[in-house]
């Protein structure tokens, strides 16, 4: 073992490139695999992980405080079939007031608590202290975008309740289970005066309906008849959730294969490559009296060295990278902050190794049995036979003769040649994908906040926020003076609010529209059937149309404050991913005689002119003492989806550029002999580089064209899949994204990451002299 030791050894040394190349290349996949295993790992029933890590609350009960005493509702805990509780805390429902030029209310529910943990439901403070004293609240990260500069109310926000108490901001937390909106110390919320309890169970049996509905009842018969006024069960949130992240997931997943793909076909054709390239110093080691197991034990070590660096390295890399990316995009889409899985960890770190001497161990055992001297003769250079069809048939045409020896030189090796192509492709597909993704999520965001068509929007309403100016002018006030404002084109009326349906498994929320709604961008969300054109009709979401099973051509009843009314089912649009009934404002009339007796927050849409400042426009609203906004929201989870997107394009561009690497280095060694010909006859150095670049651009080219297929593809079934898995159905046209300039942009992909991945190599073998090349023959 001493002499295949040394061997190894000096040949780490001596063959410092390609030790390089491969430990380069297996750090960067080791990393990209620690990626794709934590994200898939992550993405993984996400609901399950974050509910147990903060013991979410399987029921979460709210009682009337004055109807059932704290020590009642405590008593609680003990019934039988609950594993935990937490509470009674004490819970008001009010409004939080930003004082200021701008007057903006926002209905919450708050609860007092003293500590974010307990056995249930423990909270995640995002950002900032919990509330220690009275006068502090904390607010939950859902409508604040997680205490983030945009935020309405960053750390340190003086706010005010609707009975006037100062409250000042001091963090940000998150409740899995929605436990509620805001929370402040007990003894504050004893001031404050609450109006329920709450408490919060874990069950011993809660897989089913059945189970909660049973520890519900217990519940009930415990306290006094009428105390318990509200419940909700962890299951209908599950299936929410699960709805809303359907994208979020899909997408996880197949960026984690994508990125499980390149990285094993750049680790196998690496160090495959490597074995192949160094046949005739097997063919030397044999000569010199090695036997054919030790020759294997040589070449199984001199490539393991390496690999084992680079998946050390680049297992702590992509552990970083990982738990950096997931921190903030989990968190973005309210997942909370997943760790890295420590098997993607041990994947990597003992997977990439392995899969290393697997790759080395098909060659190395061919190499095994070959004799010396024909191991020596095949290590010379490829086989002359291959590609020389095609070389012939290249040099008869115009090209110049280093861009025809180069298109020719695959033709060699079809085998690392079909290995490089396919990560070339692998990473088009990806940019592809990326760049679709890029633009879905841009168009789904404007289709559904429709702020191209109504930049702006007012609130107001007996329920919404505004001035004594605005309380006065009244509903359809409201709505003439935003029609008689300079640059309004048009305005609409739009009431929300939940409604009793027959058919739908859950309440879904009614959106009544007055005034002209056919060109404010609802029309343009059409999965099936038509918009609102007379009274009576009725459009689905598309979320509410697979709840209740009903299309266009359908009828259904509504009912609302003691009123009924059935309306005509004439098309679906895609919605927001909500239960939501789109009905003309003669349907809501017909269900309520008086509609500001609702005291809902009415929104007023408003189009304006072409060429009118949205910022001047809003301007003068506030001027008329109303409360305006721009409708051009982020949204959080999208941006988070595509930044994780573009990075692991950016990572699978650079692990599939790091193979067109390796594959010219090794190809420039083989032909060392071939290389100082050529420039003996004169072959200058810019005409090598030349040549073995053309060699690789050939496969980007047709790599670009085939990944731009391929992403296309996958982009479009993927998204329908996504679509799928969120009960939410799409209109064509946001399925067709890319444009012709942005296709033949992505074109030159494949040609980039090919000739990125050749040019050093190249160069390399342009410097090297006659003279060298001729020294190791």
């Amino acid at each position: 073992m001493s002499a295949v030791w040394t061997t190894v050894r000096a040949a780490v040394r001596r063959r410092r490139f390609q030790t390089a190349a491969i430990a380069l290349v297996v750090l960067f996949s080791s990393a990209t695999v620690v990626a794709a295993l934590a994200l898939l790992a992550a993405s993984s029933e996400p609901f399950d992980r974050v509910f147990a890590e903060q013991r979410g609350a399987h029921l979460t009960a709210e009682f009337d405080a004055a109807l059932a005493t704290d020590a009642a509702v405590g008593a609680t805990a003990g019934l039988d079939g609950v594993a935990a509780a937490a509470g009674p805390f004490g819970q008001l429902a009010t409004v939080l007031e930003l004082p200021g030029d701008e007057v903006f209310q926002l209905p919450v529910a708050v609860a007092g608590r003293d500590d974010p943990a307990g056995p249930v439901d423990r909270l995640d403070l995002i950002e900032g202290r919990w509330a220690a004293a009275e006068g502090e609240i904390v607010l939950s990260g859902a409508f604040t975008d997680q205490g983030s500069s945009t935020s309405p109310f960053p750390i340190g926000t003086e706010l005010t309740t609707s009975d006037g108490t100062a409250l000042t901001v001091v963090g940000f937390a998150s409740s899995f289970g929605r436990s509620a909106d805001a929370w402040v110390t007990e003894a504050q919320m004893d001031a404050m005066g609450p109006t329920a309890t709450q408490m919060l169970y874990r069950l011993d049996a809660h897989a089913a309906d059945a189970d909660i509905d049973a520890a519900l009842a217990a519940i009930t018969a415990a306290v006094p008849d009428g105390a318990l006024t509200g419940a909700q069960s962890y299951l209908a949130l599950k299936e929410d959730v699960s709805a809303e992240l359907g994208i979020f997931l899909v997408l996880l997943t197949v960026f984690g294969i994508l990125g499980l793909a390149v990285s094993v076909l750049i680790v196998a054709n690496v160090v495959g490559g490597a074995v192949v390239s160094g046949l005739r110093h097997i063919g030397i080691l044999k000569a010199l009296g090695f036997t054919p197991r030790q020759v294997v034990a040589v070449y199984l070590a001199m490539v393991s060295l390496p690999a084992a660096a680079g998946a050390v390295l680049g297992t702590a890399l992509g552990h970083l990278l990982a738990a950096g990316v997931m921190a903030e995009t989990f968190r973005d889409a309210g997942l909370g902050t997943p760790a890295v899985s420590p098997w993607a960890d041990a994947a990597a770190l003992l997977g990439m190794p392995l899969l290393v001497v697997l790759a080395a161990l098909g060659p190395a055992l061919r190499a095994h049995r070959l004799s010396a001297a024909a191991a020596i003769s095949a290590g010379s250079a490829p086989r002359s036979g291959r590609g020389l069809r095609v070389h012939r048939r290249l040099s008869g045409t115009p090209l110049p003769r280093s861009v025809s020896l180069g298109l020719g030189l695959p033709f060699a090796r079809p085998g690392r040649t079909a290995l490089t192509a396919a990560a070339v492709v692998l990473g088009v597909t990806t940019a592809t994908f990326t760049a679709g993704l890029a633009a879905f999520a841009t168009g789904v965001d404007a289709m559904i906040q429709r702020h191209e068509a109504a930049p702006v929007e007012v609130l107001g309403g007996p329920g919404g926020p505004g001035g004594d100016d605005a309380a006065a002018l009244g509903d359809q006030a409201t709505q003439d003076l935003l029609a008689g404002m300079a640059g309004t084109a048009n305005v609409t009326a739009n009431l929300r609010m939940p409604v009793s349906a027959f058919g739908f498994a859950k309440t879904p929320t009614l959106w009544s529209i007055r005034g002209d709604a056919s060109d404010m961008g609802f029309a343009e969300q059409l999965v099936d059937g038509r918009w609102l054109e007379g009274p009576g009709e009725a459009v689905l979401s598309s979320k509410a149309a697979h709840q209740s099973g009903l299309g266009p051509g359908d009828e259904m009843t509504l009912e609302l404050d003691g009123g009924t009314a059935t309306v005509a089912i004439v098309g679906v649009v895609m919605g927001s991913g909500t239960g939501t009934v789109y009905t003309g404002w003669d349907v809501l009339t017909g269900l309520v005689a008086d509609v500001e007796a609702l005291g809902q927050p009415i929104t007023y849409e408003v189009a304006l002119d072409a060429g009118t400042d949205p910022a001047a426009f809003l301007a003068a609203v506030e001027d008329a003492g109303l409360v305006g906004r721009s409708t051009r929201q982020s949204d959080a989870t999208g941006i988070a989806v595509v930044g994780l997107a573009t990075l692991f394009a950016l990572m699978l561009g650079t692990v599939a550029a790091l193979g067109v690497f390796n594959t010219v280095a090794l190809d420039a060694r083989e032909r060392r002999r071939d290389l100082a010909m050529l420039k003996s006859i004169g072959m200058t150095p810019r005409q090598v580089v030349a040549m073995m670049v053309t060699s690789m651009a050939g496969l980007g080219v047709l790599g670009g064209l085939a990944g731009i297929g391929l992403g296309v593809a996958a982009h479009r079934q993927v998204m329908r899949l996504a679509a799928a898995a969120s009960q939410v159905d799409m209109p064509d046209s946001l399925l067709r994204t890319w444009s012709a300039p942005q296709l033949a942009l992505l074109a030159l992909a494949g040609l980039a990451i090919a000739v990125a991945g050749a040019y050093l190599p190249a160069r390399r073998a342009a410097r090297l002299t006659i003279a060298e090349a001729l020294h190791s023959e």
